[in-house]
């Protein structure tokens, strides 16, 4: 065996090795995102629960509304460290106006239920 197939089948073993290796920081950082969510699904239950009526209806304009609301303060938070992420300031001025829609629709259908969500969600201040 010459010195060349030597150094070529050390390299061989060496990248078998690391391949389970890679793998497995690349799970890791799969899961940690996973537990990084801020919005996990107990969370949503929660908030559809509360505002909602149950945790299936999940088609509420409270709902909706108080799932909008827990989300553009998670990003409010995040642009204040974050100053030029301008996807997600897009993303932030795209579900403020989806939720003064929703807003504006329950004002005008249901009064009482639009002055008790918003002062249940301290918004309007």
């Amino acid at each position: 065996m010459n010195i060349y197939s030597k150094i070529l089948t050390d390299l061989q073993i060496e990248s078998l090795h690391l391949h389970p290796i890679k793998t497995e920081l690349k799970h890791r950082v799969l899961k940690k995102n996973k537990e990084m969510s801020h919005l996990t699904s107990e969370r949503k239950i929660t908030i559809f629960q509360t505002y909602g009526g149950n945790a299936t209806n999940t088609g509420s304009i409270e709902g909706q509304v108080a799932m909008l609301t827990e989300r553009i303060n998670h990003i409010s938070n995040h642009l204040k460290v974050n100053k030029k992420d301008f996807s997600s300031q897009r993303g932030l001025m795209m579900m403020v106006g989806k939720r003064k829609r929703l807003l504006t629709y329950l004002s005008k259908h249901d009064l009482s239920g639009y002055r008790s969500l918003i002062e249940k969600l301290g918004l309007r201040k």
